[in-house]
C-alpha cells in the first residue's frame, strides 16, 4: 500500500529544480484553466492566487483531498484585507506607516463569499470594520492564546489571532462554515492590480477629494491600478457621507467591475496577463491550507464557470446603531437570518434596499435603465430558476432581503458618489 502523506507539520525536503519547475507549470496551467472557463471574476482574483508557504489552518477545512472532478457541495471563502504597512507601501504612506500606534495589522476588509450548490449562485457579504461582535478564544501567531472578547470591533480579530481568528469570528457571527480563506495586504493590492492592468471605475457627483487617501479626482470614468487602486479602495471621506459603510459600496463597485474585466476577452485572451497574475499570486496571497493547492483551486473555480452576472450579489451585512457608541454598529441578527436562510435554501435573492445606505454609490447615469414590459416581472426581482431542483414541481421562490441589506448585482453598473 502507498505510504500515508506527511502531516502538515512534518518537515519536508527542499524542492529540487525539477519540482519547482513542476510547481510553476501547475500554477500557470491552473490560471489558464480558471480563465478559460470564464470563472466569475471575483474568484479569478481571490481563488487562483493561493499558493504560499504561509498557509494557515481552518477548523472547517474539508477533509477530502482536492480532486480533478466537480465540486458538488456549497462552500464559502473568507477574503480578508489587512492594513499592513509592508515594504511596498511604507515609503508612499509616510506618517501612516511610521506612527508607533499603528503597531498591528487589522482586518479592515472582511468579505464572506458564499457559493451555492446547483444552480450556482454567488453572494459576497461585506462586514463593516466597526461592527461590534464577540471574538472567540483564538490561538495567536506565536502559539499563545487570545482569551477572546465579548464585544469588540471585528477588525481587531486579525491582530488578535491572524486569519484563522478572523475566520472563526465570522463563522460564529454568521453561523456559516468557512472551509477556505485568504488574506491580502495593502502592498498585495498594489501588485495584484498591476498584474491585471488595472480596473476601470466610475466616479460621479463632484468627484473624489480625500487627502487621507491621497485622492483628488474629477468625476468620470477612470482606470485605477497600483497605488491608485489601493487609494480608491481605502477612500472613506471622499464618497457618500464619509462613513465606513459608504466605503463598502465603493469597494463593491470595484469588485463588480473587476468581475466584468476578468470575464472579458481583455484578460482571457492575453497569456502574458494570465502568467503575470499567476506569478503575482505566489507572492501576494496568504491562503488557508485548504486553498494552498492548484488542484483545489481549479476544482472550485470550475464550479463557477456558468454563474450569470445577475446571480452574483454583493450585499452589506445588516447593522443597527450601537446604543453604547454612535460611531459603531451592531449586528441586526433578525435581518441577517433572512439572508443566511436564503443562502441555505439556495433561493434567488432580490435586493429591496438601496445600492448603498450611506450614499457611497449611485446607479451609473451613463447606462439607461430598462423599462419593464407590461405584465413582465420587475427587473429587480429575478424570476425563480426552474432548473434549481431537477425533477421538483417548483423552484425556490425569490427571497426579498430586508431593506437594510444594501447592495447590488454584478450586472448593475454603479458609480462612486463623490462628495468633493
Amino acid at each position: 500500500m502507498p505510504a500515508d502523506p506527511p502531516a502538515n507539520h512534518a518537515q519536508r525536503r527542499p524542492d529540487s529544480g525539477v519540482r519547482r519547475g513542476l510547481k510553476l507549470a501547475a500554477i500557470a496551467v491552473t490560471v489558464v484553466v480558471v480563465a478559460a472557463v470564464a470563472v466569475g471574476g471575483f474568484y479569478a482574483w481571490s481563488l487562483t492566487q493561493r499558493l504560499q508557504d504561509a498557509a494557515v489552518p481552518l477548523a472547517d477545512a474539508p477533509a477530502e483531498p482536492p480532486a480533478l472532478s466537480a465540486y458538488t457541495e456549497p462552500f464559502s471563502v473568507l477574503v480578508v484585507g489587512t492594513d499592513e504597512c509592508d515594504d511596498v507601501v511604507t515609503a508612499a504612506f509616510g506618517p501612516r506607516c511610521s506612527d508607533p500606534e499603528n503597531d498591528g495589522a487589522r482586518n479592515d476588509v472582511n468579505m464572506l463569499v458564499h457559493v451555492s450548490a446547483n444552480p450556482r449562485r454567488v453572494t459576497v457579504v461585506s462586514f463593516p470594520r466597526d461592527l461590534q461582535v464577540e471574538i472567540p478564544e483564538c490561538t495567536t501567531a506565536d502559539g499563545g492564546t487570545f482569551a477572546g472578547a465579548f464585544k469588540a470591533s471585528i477588525n481587531t480579530a486579525y491582530e488578535a489571532g491572524g486569519l484563522t481568528c478572523v475566520a472563526e469570528t465570522v463563522s460564529e457571527l454568521s453561523g456559516q462554515s468557512i472551509p477556505f480563506a485568504g488574506k491580502v495586504s495593502f502592498g498585495n493590492v498594489v501588485n495584484i492590480t498591476d498584474a491585471i492592468g488595472g480596473v476601470e471605475v466610475c466616479i460621479a457627483g463632484d468627484g473624489i477629494d480625500d487627502p487621507d487617501a491621497g485622492i483628488d479626482w474629477p468625476a468620470g470614468p477612470r482606470v485605477v491600478k497600483g497605488f491608485d487602486a489601493l487609494a480608491f479602495l481605502r477612500t472613506r471621506y471622499g464618497v457618500g457621507d464619509g462613513s465606513d459603510l459608504a466605503r463598502i459600496g465603493n469597494q463593491q463597485q470595484y469588485l463588480s467591475r473587476l468581475i466584468n474585466k476578468l470575464r472579458s476577452d481583455e484578460v482571457l485572451s492575453n497569456p502574458g496577463t494570465l502568467l503575470g497574475l499567476a506569478n503575482t499570486a505566489v507572492n501576494n496571497i496568504t491562503p488557508s491550507e485548504s486553498l494552498a493547492d492548484p488542484v483545489r483551486i481549479a476544482q472550485l473555480a470550475y464550479t463557477l464557470k456558468d454563474v450569470p452576472f445577475e446571480d452574483i450579489t454583493f450585499a452589506q451585512y445588516p447593522v443597527a446603531d450601537d446604543p453604547d457608541d454612535s460611531n459603531r454598529v451592531v449586528p441586526d441578527q433578525e435581518a441577517a437570518e433572512t439572508l443566511w436562510q436564503a443562502l441555505a435554501d439556495n433561493a434567488p435573492l432580490a435586493l429591496t434596499g438601496g445600492l448603498n445606505g450611506n450614499e457611497g454609490v449611485i446607479a451609473d447615469p451613463s447606462v439607461p435603465t430598462a423599462e419593464p414590459t407590461e405584465g413582465a416581472p420587475d427587473a429587480a426581482t429575478p424570476a425563480p430558476d426552474a432548473s434549481a431542483t431537477p425533477g421538483a414541481s417548483s423552484a425556490p421562490e425569490v427571497v426579498e432581503l430586508p431593506s437594510n441589506i444594501n447592495g447590488s448585482k454584478a450586472n448593475q453598473p454603479t458609480c462612486s458618489d463623490g462628495n468633493g
